[in-house]
């Protein structure tokens, strides 16, 4: 299976900030980069762990998945 799901990141200056919009166009609060792609999270930057953003974290879940 390939993993270009996720872009790298490249577009993204280095050390922007990751401030996702909400729905209203509002930037939010700091959120944690997937530690695969760099993607904003739904995790806030303080969150312990790893970080993965909603693509890669259901793309990991298929992978562990017991196929059994």
């Amino acid at each position: 299976m390939s993993d270009d799901y996720c872009a790298s990141g490249a577009d993204r200056p280095a050390g922007a900030s990751l401030h996702a919009l909400d729905a209203t166009g509002e930037a939010g609060p700091p959120y944690a980069e997937c530690v695969l792609c760099r993607k904003p999270t739904e995790y806030p930057e303080s969150h312990k762990g790893i970080t993965l953003c909603p693509v890669c974290e259901w793309q990991e879940a298929q992978r562990t998945a017991c196929s059994g």
